[in-house]
């Protein structure tokens, strides 16, 4: 039986390269306010989605590194970063070496298409998908792809029910070179039901934009509790989507 060709990386690869060889990083990994602040609601969020302590995680899409080193304050036991943009993963690694993590944290070029070797059987306990989804040319198949692995999912994707963020999608710079797209959270998690998953929570969070001034991120930040304790509120206006499956 034939294999179908796992489909041709977009074009934004090429442009997250460049974002390193441009700016030593990417963008959203930087030391702008907003950027810090949602990135910091939601590596929590992810750190509250697993029991880390031990474990041998995959991090698929990890890019820059920048949020694959902070497992290792989480109790990792190994952590290994997969990501096709090649520039990108060099930085990873020197971001590990600089941190003396280099034991625990490795960085591999590869295709989300192609994770034969990585799903072996008690080679991961979790895979983690952060920020990932919504730059590929088929995000359904990613997940599909991953029916045979046997432990957790953990998926952070931007909230395709926030009608601002179709708007920077369809009208930003930086979203349209990227090639970004969102989904409503109910889709991803009939992708991942469809690949054999049984869902274990979903959920919304981050009041804070990626690209903001700092006084709308401080403000938003006073606001987000509140905000992420109302049902519809929340469901419209917080940022990502943080979803947790499982076999």
């Amino acid at each position: 039986m034939t294999q179908t060709p796992p489909p041709a990386n977009k074009q934004n690869v090429q442009r997250f390269d460049n974002d390193v060889r441009e700016t030593g990083g990417y963008a959203y990994t930087g030391d702008r306010l907003s950027a810090r602040l949602a990135n910091a609601r939601i590596s929590r969020s992810i750190s509250e989605s697993f029991d880390f302590r031990g474990a041998s995680v995959l991090d698929l899409g990890c890019g820059d590194g920048a949020y694959t080193v902070e497992f290792a304050t989480l109790g990792v036991r190994q952590i290994v970063g997969l990501d096709p943009a090649a520039v990108a993963i060099e930085a990873a690694r020197t971001r590990a070496q600089a941190l003396g993590l280099s034991d625990i944290v490795s960085f591999e070029v590869g295709n989300i298409y192609a994770l034969d070797e990585y799903l072996a059987p008690g080679r991961f306990d979790c895979i983690v998908i952060r920020g990932v989804l919504h730059h590929l040319p088929d995000p359904a198949r990613a997940l599909a792809g991953l029916s045979a692995f046997a432990g957790t999912v953990v998926v952070l994707e931007p909230n395709g029910n926030n009608p601002v963020l179709k708007l920077l999608e369809r009208f930003s710079r930086y979203h349209i070179e990227h090639e970004e797209r969102s989904f409503r959270p109910g889709q991803i998690c009939d992708w991942l039901t469809s690949a054999g998953f049984t869902m274990r929570s979903s959920g919304v969070i981050n009041l804070v934009p990626m690209f903001c001034p700092d006084m709308m991120a401080k403000i938003c930040r006073q606001v987000e509790p509140l905000v992420e304790r109302i049902p519809l509120m929340r469901e419209i206006a917080c940022g990502q989507s943080i979803i947790v499956a499982g076999k």
